[in-house]
């Protein structure tokens, strides 16, 4: 449990708290690029951090994530004009290019020197491999993007989607990695052979309480969960969670890599940027499928929309029938049963009020983690995994081993979890 004080601390991310004070020392993913795809596009509005932005794509191709409301009477830019290298208000023709500049003054005398005095908030912008990068702290400490294995992955190796979430960010994050509730949550009453290696199958089934060895690092910390397995062995998964939102979930042995970024919209509310890849082939036409349709890994949305189809206004569309014969939950796709689990506790969780046991290790650490990081730069020590891209090269992974041994104990399992150099951008 926390005590209420310190779930404040924690879940508080908005500008001027020290939560999000920490956050802001990092680059934070908040878009796809084909959201933004052409130039002079329509403007995106983006909540970022407690902050509501726009973002839009100017003639020349670059990239603004600006306030989304005009300096002159604070009416929306949504509702402007993205034309020659500038978004427009349409309210009196004020207009900004991607740094906030003013460019256009039409409302006042041709003579006058006030365009000079105004700008809009302005955050810098980097894209990557199709993610849309802002850095919203102190310009002057402004490090390199995370290196991550994805981002060097040809195009046809990776999907990308991107949803809102009706819940603060640390729960979010908390329910990515409790491996522990893999074996109830969206586990199945037929255990057949085509689940056994699956992540509803028997790997879960046969022990559901893992023992734990996390390990932290500099990125953050490796969450390793152990179960018996198959006569005597024994499975080892390891995800990855990186400072300050990022989660890596270890595949089924062979099957492609998933990484989300849980990123705080406001302190009710994850806006979830979902990758998922494979280094060695192309994605299957029958991948995608799964992807899109909200089967694994990724939500399924209301079309036009970045809300899941299934959510709290539907119950999920949980199945009661189908919960007596199939499903432990009743509850169809991995990413809604989490949701539904995640929201239901509301959107800010009393952690005061909580019980915790041995699974949730990893969860306790994650809440230390970033309690002392904002806590120390409080008393100005900057985080280091906001400076070094390159410490967000590893990977997740999982094995099956026959010794009783921690998987950091076994070098071939953590030279698994290493990536290569590469170069950043």
């Amino acid at each position: 449990m926390l005590s209420r004080e310190d779930n404040e601390y924690l879940t508080r991310t908005g500008p001027g708290t020290p939560m999000g004070a920490f956050m802001r020392r990092f680059w934070t993913p908040f878009m796809l690029s084909t959201e933004i795809a052409e130039p002079d596009c329509t403007p995106v509005r983006v909540r970022v951090l407690g902050e509501s932005l726009l973002a839009f794509r100017d003639t020349e191709g670059r990239v603004g994530l600006v306030d989304e409301f005009c300096p002159h009477r604070r009416v929306s830019l949504f509702f402007g004009r993205n034309e020659a290298c500038g978004l427009r208000c349409v309210y009196h023709g004020w207009k900004f290019d991607v740094e906030g500049n003013c460019v256009d003054l039409p409302s006042e005398p041709g003579d006058s020197t006030f365009k000079d005095k105004i700008s809009l908030k302005a955050y810098p912008v980097r894209e990557k491999a199709g993610i849309v990068w802002a850095f919203m702290g102190p310009v002057a400490l402004m490090g390199g993007l995370p290196e991550q294995e994805w981002m060097e992955v040809p195009d046809d190796y990776i999907y990308q989607s991107r949803w809102y979430q009706e819940s603060n960010y640390a729960q979010a994050v908390e329910g990515e990695i409790d491996s522990a509730h893999v074996s109830f949550l969206h586990s199945r009453l037929d255990n057949d052979a085509e689940n056994k290696a699956a992540l509803t199958g028997a790997f879960f089934a046969e022990d559901t309480a893992p023992k734990w060895k996390v390990t932290e690092s500099d990125f953050g910390m490796t969450l390793g969960a152990r179960r018996c397995v198959d006569g005597g062995r024994y499975y080892w998964r390891m995800n990855q969670w990186l400072y300050p939102f990022y989660t890596m979930i270890a595949p089924t042995p062979g099957e492609s890599r998933t990484v989300r970024m849980w990123v705080p919209a406001d302190d009710g509310h994850c806006n979830i940027i979902c990758i998922t890849y494979r280094n060695d082939h192309p994605v299957s036409a029958q991948e995608l499928h799964n992807w899109r349709t909200g089967a694994v890994a990724h939500a399924a949305l209301i079309p036009g929309t970045l809300t899941p189809a299934a959510n709290s206004g539907n119950n999920y569309n949980i199945d009661r029938d189908f919960q007596r014969r199939e499903s432990f939950t009743g509850i169809a796709g991995i990413r809604a049963q989490d949701a539904a689990m995640t929201e239901s506790a509301g959107a800010i969780v009393d952690r005061s009020l909580e019980h915790l046991g041995t699974s949730d290790t990893a969860i306790i650490k994650m809440r230390r983690l970033l309690i002392d990081g904002a806590r120390a730069l409080e008393k100005g020590v900057e985080p280091l995994a906001a400076q070094d891209g390159s410490l967000y090269r590893v990977r997740s992974d999982s094995v099956i081993i026959d010794e009783d041994v921690d998987f950091d104990a076994k070098p071939d399992i953590l030279e698994g979890m290493r990536v290569s150099a590469h170069a950043a951008e």
